[in-house]
């Protein structure tokens, strides 16, 4: 009498002899690479990998002020999710857990399952699983059960959202995993989006962290989401932004930023300003920050009253 385990091999081989069924399914897709990419088998039964504590600390460090910005967003989510029964796991980019959220009582369990600081989760040495698999793919996943590639994880079912850096680059990912069977798909879908959540307000804290002396804004755009920040310096020239700005403004090469200013892309059909138009804004902001005190205002300009009162005639403005 076959048992769970058997059950589960047979069904991810029946799957994988359809040669076109990884064509069709991001699932099978990912069974396949690792049966044929990474070599492993469903029912492989050697131990998990585990990394020291040194290469944990290492790993750690390596997260940099990312791990630093994380730790409110961990604290949160795990407030959401805790209570039915769920862990909350940040990995680096090989998928080596580097923090956790869970209740005390729940320890020994997850401990079980390697939902832990130090355990790996990549695609390359446990197959297909909610950590490993976004990775890979760089995409939202969530990956119930059974869909797990090791039969020794099928009582899993983890939620995933990968999380980028300051520079746009793929850092880690944030997980939530349950071992409970009574998990509802509903449920999962609510718990997909509270990690979305938080996986852009990890990225948002940490691109503010690493442009701590510029000006943060918002990209525009009507379905432009929290994490689509955009770093501007004095001049108003773009010197950093999030992967959704980037995406969502067209920002291909990391070498357009410090070159782009502010107005051209985010208000395109705007005249580009001349000497004239500048030197306008200048004195307009001088004057708002000096309450419309001419002398203040020309003191910051680095000007004699008289000057200013020549340049604001010469470009048409009035005081006061």
């Amino acid at each position: 009498m076959s048992g769970p385990s058997t059950r589960h091999q047979d069904q991810v081989l029946a799957v994988l002899r359809d040669g076109s069924a990884p064509a069709r399914s991001a699932l099978a897709a990912s069974w396949k690479r690792s049966l044929t990419v990474h070599g492993l088998a469903p029912d492989d039964a050697g131990a998990a990998l585990t990394v020291s504590q040194a290469r944990l600390i290492e790993a750690r460090e390596e997260m940099g002020p990312l791990l630093v910005a994380a730790q409110g967003a961990l604290d949160r989510l795990y407030l959401a999710v805790g209570g039915s029964g769920c862990c909350v796991l940040l990995t680096d980019r090989h998928g080596v857990a580097v923090d956790r959220r869970g209740a005390t009582t729940d320890d020994a369990t997850f401990r079980q399952w390697r939902l832990w600081p130090g355990a790996v989760w990549s695609e390359a040495v446990e197959g297909t699983n909610g950590i490993g698999t976004c990775l890979a793919e760089r995409r939202a996943v969530a990956i119930h059960r059974d869909q797990h590639f090791h039969t020794r994880n099928i009582g899993l079912s983890c939620i995933d959202a990968p999380v980028y850096d300051h520079n746009g680059e793929l850092a880690g990912a944030l997980d939530v995993s349950s071992a409970r069977g009574d998990l509802a798909e509903g449920h999962l879908s609510l718990i997909a989006a509270a990690v979305a959540d938080a996986a852009a307000a990890i990225e948002a804290q940490a691109f503010r962290y690493a442009f701590s002396d510029a000006r943060i804004m918002l990209a525009p755009g009507p379905e432009i989401s929290g994490a689509a920040l955009l770093a501007l310096d004095s001049d108003d020239l773009i010197i950093g932004a999030t992967r959704a700005a980037r995406a969502a403004l067209g920002i291909l090469d990391a070498a357009q930023l410090g070159q782009i200013p502010a107005t051209d892309l985010l208000s395109p059909r705007v005249p580009k300003a001349d000497l004239a138009e500048a030197e306008r804004g200048a004195i307009r902001r001088a004057l708002a920050r000096a309450e419309g005190n001419v002398s203040a205002a020309a003191r910051a300009l680095g000007l004699s009253r008289a000057t200013l009162y020549r340049r604001m005639e010469k470009l048409g403005m009035q005081p006061g």
